[in-house]
């Protein structure tokens, strides 16, 4: 899939978008629907700008990723205006004229002046104004309607072809990176070292990336979110975990690997959470309810705990008190799309929640899976210091082999993460397809 290919998609994803404005409106009462960009905000007491990313409701609508203070407004039965934000600045590079597949889709009006958007939005009516606080304008304050918001954000999760295709992009776009962060982990590199080999593979700067990449060495892969990257080099390299994804056209991508560094126990524990992480991809399948995958989860870790003589219990025994979750804290995964972690994972179509099962209030993803979703798969194992001391410390110590745990101790943890497209049969995995794509 190519660029090009994508672009071609693009008129029937716009004419998806705006049914579902036009549906979301009619439901609830509006006459338009506006949407703002965002704008740029500045760090406290001082003039320097925080990097400016727009709002995934706009980035719905066409490709524009760096486009301050710009305004979509849409009145259902006409071509959708756009206010294109161009300044006329010598201190910065102001953005090109607007250019690319979708613009002939547009009424495009160029401003200036943040101000001169309101010239070109509606007046009357009953309006649907998107946006955070900072964005109004006079007489274009976001109300931003619940309910209208809930049914888009439901929507969100059922990509389009457009959108399938630009995400397949971001797979292969990350793919060279983790292949290069794993030669520099190979090669002795700091954290440091390994993100810089991931950013140039990539073509990525730290700003467009579509989250802050984790790059974990030795036992900082404990750490789920793990926010450093040292410029020191351990006596050791023992493992390396990396998170890290790419953007292509405002779409994430978000892949995990682990590796070893020859030791057998870890290189086991590797294997074997690879193992479970490929039957679960193989599971994403239309109709299933992901809170089940989630248990289902716990249970094929606490499979891999016992055969590994990590802890010496029945597996539904562990997840039924909770020692599965000492070593899998986290969620099993979470829509991906616009957003790294997509919304709508948790409601239906009128925002009402859908519980997480008892115990786990960290999942991030408690919808039917459905074809055209796309989710990551995430199992991982991990030796966090805290969760243990209370497992040391409870009434389950016993079943522990704290022998192998303080011998995985300095290795963190495994992560495995794919990105997975549910379709009306079998599975397609964005993640194995990008990197067989490089084989």
């Amino acid at each position: 899939m190519s660029s090009s290919s994508a672009a071609a998609l693009y008129p029937a994803h716009l004419h998806i978008i705006t049914q579902r404005a036009d549906s979301a409106l009619s439901r609830h009462g509006f006459d338009h629907l506006l949407v703002a960009s965002g704008v740029e905000k500045f760090e406290f007491l001082d003039d320097r700008p925080y990097p400016f990313k727009p709002s995934a409701q706009f980035k719905a609508w066409l490709p524009l990723t760096h486009h301050a203070n710009s305004w979509i407004a849409y009145t259902p039965g006409r071509k959708p205006v756009l206010v294109y934000y161009q300044p006329d600045d010598y201190w910065h590079v102001p953005p090109t004229a607007p250019e690319g597949a979708w613009v002939e889709h547009f009424d495009i009006r160029v401003i200036s002046d943040p101000a001169d958007a309101a010239r070109h939005l509606p007046a009357t009516g009953r309006r649907a104004i998107i946006g955070e606080a900072d964005a109004a304008l006079p007489g274009f304050e976001p109300n931003n309607p619940a309910a209208l918001l809930a049914q888009l954000h439901y929507h969100r999760a059922y990509k389009t072809p457009y959108e399938l295709a630009v995400m397949r992009l971001a797979q292969r776009r990350a793919v060279p990176g983790h292949l290069a962060a794993r030669a520099a982990f190979q090669a002795g590199g700091s954290e440091a070292q390994i993100h810089a080999a991931y950013l140039a593979a990539t073509g990525h700067t730290d700003h467009d990336l579509p989250y802050n990449n984790i790059v974990c060495l030795n036992q900082n892969g404990a750490t789920l979110h793990y926010q450093y990257k040292s410029s020191a080099v351990p006596s050791q390299h023992r493992s390396l975990l990396i998170d890290a994804g790419a953007d292509v056209d405002g779409y994430a991508s978000d892949i995990t690997r682990t590796w070893g560094n020859g030791d057998a126990r870890f290189e086991a524990l590797v294997n074997a959470v690879e193992n479970e992480q490929q039957a679960l991809c193989g599971l994403v399948r239309a109709g299933t309810d992901y809170r089940n995958l989630h248990l289902e989860c716990h249970l094929r870790l606490g499979n891999v705990l016992r055969t590994l003589e990590i802890v010496d219990m029945d597996p539904g025994q562990m997840l039924e008190t909770g020692v599965t979750s000492t070593f899998f804290p986290h969620g099993l995964g979470h829509p991906i799309g616009l957003q790294v972690h997509d919304v709508a994972g948790f409601s239906d179509e009128e925002g009402n929640l859908i519980p997480r099962p008892a115990g786990h209030p960290y999942l991030r993803m408690t919808r039917t899976l459905a074809p055209g979703m796309v989710v990551t798969i995430e199992p991982g194992i991990y030796f966090i210091p805290t969760l243990l001391s209370k497992l040391r410390a409870g009434p389950h110590a016993k079943a522990v082999n704290w022998s192998n745990v303080e011998h995985l101790l300095p290795f963190g943890g495994v992560r495995i993460e794919d990105e997975v497209h549910c379709t009306d049969a079998a599975p397609e995995n964005l993640t194995r397809d990008a990197f067989a794509a490089l084989a």
